[in-house]
């Protein structure tokens, strides 16, 4: 990862018109060295969520830690529970609802197969991906 993609990743997060505890999850998966983290905006289009983040892992056990990691901070720092959750025995789809925001970490061969960013092509996108 080139130190200067993610600095740029991470001024234009700091840019962007998401919730904090939004921007807070971007942050923690791009520490946790997600891929391709995507932020859909839902507000208008939908009615059981606001946003969707959806990132790929490398590894079930990346993806388990990046789940845990983002469960712990947003008790810690947000006072939130997940609404329900899903998929972390396994790793391969990760899924944690907050109601106002869902999560989906997935292996990067079930993330192709399933494709969720082609199902809302209307939702504003952001992409904070790091080159």
């Amino acid at each position: 990862m080139k130190v200067e993609s993610y600095e740029k990743v991470l001024d234009y997060l700091k840019k962007v018109r998401i919730p904090k505890n939004v921007k807070e999850i971007v942050r923690i998966l791009l520490d946790k060295k997600a891929e391709n983290v995507v932020v859909l905006k839902f507000k208008g289009i939908i009615d059981f969520t606001d946003y969707l983040i959806i990132c790929h892992g490398n590894s079930t056990k990346q993806n388990q830690a990046m789940s845990d990691e983002i469960i712990k901070r947003m008790r810690k720092d947000f006072k939130q529970k997940p609404f329900s959750k899903e998929g972390e025995q396994l790793g391969e789809w990760i899924l944690i609802d907050y109601i106002d925001f869902i999560l989906h970490i997935f292996l990067k061969e079930t993330r192709e197969k399933y494709n969720l960013e082609k199902l809302w092509l209307d939702a504003k996108k952001y992409d904070f991906s790091i080159d």
